[in-house]
């Protein structure tokens, strides 16, 4: 990973909007189908918690997604 994962208070999950993370979930069901990464119900939830977004799959915060998602892009990327 080229990057620190990221962290629960992390300042970007505050600046994501309900499109954008939309399209992450898409881009996860993508790159994650090869490995058997799949949330078909996995969806944006309209509430917020101090400002950050939520997401509805399983019991995993919204940054646990997107650390997901960096991870499955190296892999691609070797």
């Amino acid at each position: 990973m080229n990057r620190e994962p990221l962290t629960p208070h992390d300042p970007i999950l505050r600046t994501r909007t309900a499109l954008e993370v939309t399209a992450l979930l898409r881009e996860l069901h993508e790159v994650g189908r090869p490995f058997g990464i799949q949330w078909g119900s996995a969806a944006v939830n309209d509430t917020t918690i101090d400002g950050r977004l939520l997401i509805d799959f399983g019991h995993a915060p919204a940054y646990t997604l997107l650390n997901l998602l960096e991870l499955l892009r190296e892999t691609d990327r070797q």
